[in-house]
Order: C-alpha cells, then structure tokens, then sequence
C-alpha cells in the first residue's frame, strides 16, 4: 500500500462514487477500482458493499478511512515541514475562498502576490465557508481568505482587512436620491438576502435585524450577484460587500448607498491550521493582502 492509495480511499468515502472520486483523483475510473480492490487484498478486509446503485462502506473501512485521514494529514504536515527548509515563498500554495469574497478580491491580491513571490505557485479552491474549514482540517488546502466567523475559532486568524457593507435598492427606490442612509431606517423593511450556507447572510442579517428590518423569505439568492440582479428587477433592496460594488453610484439599475449609524461591515482574515511550521509564510502572505486592501478599501 501506499499514499496514492490512502487518497483514493478518502475520495471514494467522500463522494460515494467510483466516477467522481475518481475524477477527484484525476485518475481513470478502473485504476481506482483496482487499487482499492488491491488495498482490500493485502488489509484481508472487505472495506466496501458494493451494489449498483451506490457505494457503502463496511465498519471496518470506515475505521480505516479515518485513520487514512489521519495518515494524510500527517503527510501534509511532513511536506510542510520539508518546504520549511528550503525557500519560504516558494513551492505549491493551496488557497480557499468563499464565493463572496474570491471574485472580488483575487483581482486585486493575485497579481500583486505573483509579483511579490514569484516562486510561490497559486492553487485557488472555491467554496463555502463549512466546506473550505472541513478541507482546511483534512489538509486539502493550506490557508483560507474568508470572513471570521464561529466555525472558523480552532484555526489561527490574520485579519487581512475590514469590509463594509453598502445598501443597494432600485433606482426608482425612494431612497435611490439620497447621499447616505442611517441604518434605522431600514426598521420594517424586507431586505433580500443569500441563501443558508453563505457566512454573508448571517452578518448582513446580524445588522438589518439590529436595525429592524426583517428577512424577506420569498427568495433567497445563490450568488451576490442573483442578488444584484434582483435588486435591479425591482424585487427588493439588500447588503452587499464593498468590493462587490461598482465605483459608480448608480449602474444597470441599481443604486448603491453608504450606510452608517453603525456601518454595517465584515473582518476578513486569512486562517491556517495551528501548529503549522509554515506560520513566516502564512503571516508573509497576509502581511502583502492587508497592505494591498488597505490601497483599495479606503
């Protein structure tokens, strides 16, 4: 047996699927049938059911896939260790994100990293913010760029920059003439916001519920910009995150305003696993992303 081995096993508890993991695994759908079938051979266990409509795990390969796991993570760790030893800002980087923070940021940040380490090759992975913590735990990624949040508190944290937040209404809205709108305002109003899964619904929340406004339950957005576009169709007003919003102050139909009394806000920050020996490039890369954001959010 060996690590390639361990890595498909994982996959396949993961996804539940020959095809699919072994898509993951950039791997053909035979070859990783085959080691698995191999790894059951020299473990004398039966790791899997195997039935035509899904995959199920026995309670001994369910035992070994978390020790797998472990194995993994150890390995990962091991690597760290090695890279230590060499070059700080060079070798592969495995970034996340949260969808409501990576198409609006890494236009900024990428470049400006790629120049200031030009050794460091960039691995971007998109997703939620539950999802990127299970795959920062498990070792998949290196570090994440999202908004500090409860779920995120067993991982060291580097605030990067802090957000606000700019109310966006229609252009016939009645606020749509105005400079700037007092988050009182918002008392009784319904607000659009993003569906459950995105951090950013529950802290746009935190502010509009402080200030009495209320959820409007009839739609929930999969994206910022769904979100926008409802806006925009007249469907209701809503948070969005100052870098999601154009300089202009009003475009395609949307109206964007400053909103204080509080400014509704988010701190972002770039978290990675405690005890890593890759803490100078962590805080390195952090250090380059504050400097940068400070230019762009002022």
């Amino acid at each position: 047996m060996n690590i390639r081995d361990f890595e498909y096993l994982v996959a396949l508890a993961e996804h539940k699927h020959f095809r699919k993991a072994a898509e993951s695994c950039f791997v053909s759908q035979p070859t990783l049938s085959g080691q698995i079938k191999k790894l059951e051979e020299e473990v004398g266990l039966t790791l899997l059911e195997r039935t035509s409509r899904k995959v199920l795990f026995t309670d001994a390969g369910l035992q070994l896939v978390e020790q797998a796991k472990r194995i993994l993570t150890e390995v990962k760790l091991f690597s760290e260790l090695a890279n230590q030893q060499g070059k700080d800002m060079s070798g592969p980087l495995h970034l996340g994100f949260i969808p409501t923070v990576g198409p609006y940021v890494l236009p900024w940040i990428v470049p400006t990293l790629k120049e200031r380490f030009p050794d460091l090759n960039l691995y971007l992975h998109e997703a939620q913010t539950h999802q990127l913590v299970k795959m920062l735990e498990e070792g998949k990624i290196d570090c994440m760029i999202l908004a500090s949040v409860d779920e995120t508190s067993a991982f060291i944290e580097i605030p990067v920059y802090d957000e606000p937040m700019v109310l966006a209404v229609p252009t016939d809205h009645k606020w749509a003439d105005e400079g700037t709108i007092d988050m009182s305002r918002l008392s009784g109003e319904s607000v659009l916001m993003l569906g459950d899964g995105h951090c950013l619904r529950d802290q746009a929340l935190g502010f509009c519920f402080a200030a009495g406004a209320k959820d409007d339950d009839h739609f929930k957005a999969t994206s910022l910009e769904t979100l926008r576009n409802m806006v925009a169709a007249g469907s209701g007003i809503t948070l969005m995150p100052y870098l999601s919003v154009p300089k202009e102050k009003v475009r395609d139909g949307v109206c964007y305003l400053p909103a204080k009394d509080p400014v509704p806000h988010r701190q972002i920050v770039l978290a990675y696993r405690p005890g890593s020996p890759l803490r100078s490039r962590y805080e390195d890369l952090a250090k380059e992303i504050e400097k940068k954001m400070a230019e762009v959010i002022c």
